[in-house]
């Protein structure tokens, strides 16, 4: 269950280590949402409001970060303020995930990083907001996040609103099915684009019933295929972003990433920006409304997996 070294590093806190123990229903969540994808003080308030859905649903919460050089899963409110107070706390993914560990600092983790460490811990339902994807123009830059990486190597199940809308969804969806990564809609048939509830790409396999939805995730398990699983369930439909408002300012905020030759992981947090102001704060308000409902939702899953 994972490399023994990252084991080494692991600090799980009792609440997740007793609920682990006892085969309850146990949820990974990452941080960057709380250092970089919304505003403070609004990270540190969706945290805990994830939190509370997962615990809602009758599930455990375990929201992963990186304190003083060590992993900890289940953070504290206290360790949370600390990581939030941070000054330009890195994003951890996989390749930098080492070396934050040796500088003995703070660090938010990334999708990959919550999923390397969730299957490390025994951890196998994870929430998030969005997942990262192929960029576009990625035929020139290869610029493709490691969350597809991990996807491809952790068998741990993503519960998403898609992934981001920023990227070239058709070949993200296409990479995801070369590496095997099975992409579930949650009572939905196409896959979501994040602020849109659906972009015209379908899923693998739509599920209404919980229990169905667990069964199949056990079951691809089972294949021994290794890969994660995709779990697409679409933004709260009140809160969804106009059709029209939300092409044009996409539009506007991939001009401005290419204008500025932005690469790598800053990428992200510019777009996401862009589209905040472009918004006028409807974005972020719908990335809120997401980020509550799949943990809500992951926390139901993990319920379900547990009883299975």
């Amino acid at each position: 269950m994972g490399d023994p070294v990252i084991r080494e590093r692991i600090r799980i806190a009792e609440s997740v280590s007793r609920a682990l123990s006892s085969h309850r229903g146990v949820v990974a969540l990452e941080t960057t949402v709380v250092t970089h994808g919304l505003p403070s003080p609004e990270g540190v308030r969706t945290a805990r409001e994830m939190e509370a859905q997962v615990t809602s649903a009758g599930a455990v919460p375990a929201t992963v970060g990186l304190l003083e050089g060590s992993v900890r899963v289940g953070l504290s409110e206290a360790e949370l303020e600390r990581l939030a107070a941070t000054p330009d706390a890195p994003k951890v993914s996989l390749s930098n995930l080492a070396a934050a560990l040796v500088a003995q600092g703070h660090g938010s983790t990334t999708v990959a990083a919550t999923m390397l460490v969730a299957y490390a811990a025994g951890i196998g339902v994870f929430a998030t907001g969005g997942i990262g994807g192929v960029h576009h123009g990625a035929e020139e830059t290869d610029d493709v996040s490691a969350d597809l990486t991990a996807l491809a190597r952790f068998p741990v199940a993503v519960v998403c609103s898609g992934a981001k809308a920023i990227l070239d969804l058709p070949r993200t969806l296409e990479r995801l099915e070369t590496l095997g990564v099975p992409v579930y809609g949650w009572r939905c048939d196409r896959f979501p684009a994040f602020w849109r509830r659906a972009s015209e790409l379908p899923v693998d396999q739509r599920f209404d019933d919980m229990d169905r939805l667990a069964e199949a995730i056990q079951a691809h398990r089972a294949l021994g295929t290794g890969t994660g699983i995709i779990v697409a369930n679409p933004v709260p439909e009140a809160d969804e972003l106009d059709a029209a408002d939300y092409e044009q300012a996409l539009a506007r905020a991939l001009e401005a990433a290419s204008k500025l030759g932005v690469r790598g992981r800053a990428v992200t947090p510019l777009l996401l920006n862009q589209m905040k102001r472009a918004t006028g704060g409807a974005a972020v308000r719908a990335n809120i409304s997401l980020l509550r409902d799949n943990a809500r939702v992951a926390g139901e899953l993990a319920v379900a997996l547990a009883r299975g």
